[in-house]
């Protein structure tokens, strides 16, 4: 059996550091978007939100329901981008993790 060289062996020790560690540092990233959506915060958190629609856009008035069925999708797709993040992050795909945080943070409107 050939023997590993020390050299070999710690570039694989550092290697799994740094992607450890990245994918810890998207671990931080989505406990602090969590942590400002936290709707038991004291301090108003940032409502999750979309572009404009072509109907506001043309100045027609929303009603209650279009505002309320905007909401409600715009809460799903935050939740579902912080969905994949996790999922990601846990997998160690850090790229992705946060690209996938990113997505979040732009549905609450902060970067």
């Amino acid at each position: 059996m050939p023997r590993l060289s020390p050299i070999l062996i710690a570039c694989a020790i550092i290697g799994l550091g740094i992607v450890s560690g990245r994918a810890d540092d998207c671990s931080d990233k989505i406990a602090q978007l969590e942590a400002l959506v936290d709707p038991s915060m004291r301090n108003p958190a940032p409502k999750p939100m979309l572009s404009q629609s072509t109907d506001a856009q043309l100045h027609h008035q929303p009603t209650a329901q279009s505002v309320r069925r905007a909401e409600e999708h715009a809460r799903s797709r935050f939740a579902a981008a912080l969905a994949r993040a996790k999922t990601l992050s846990a997998e160690g795909n850090a790229a992705e993790c946060i690209e996938s945080v990113g997505e979040a943070k732009r549905f609450i409107s902060i970067d």
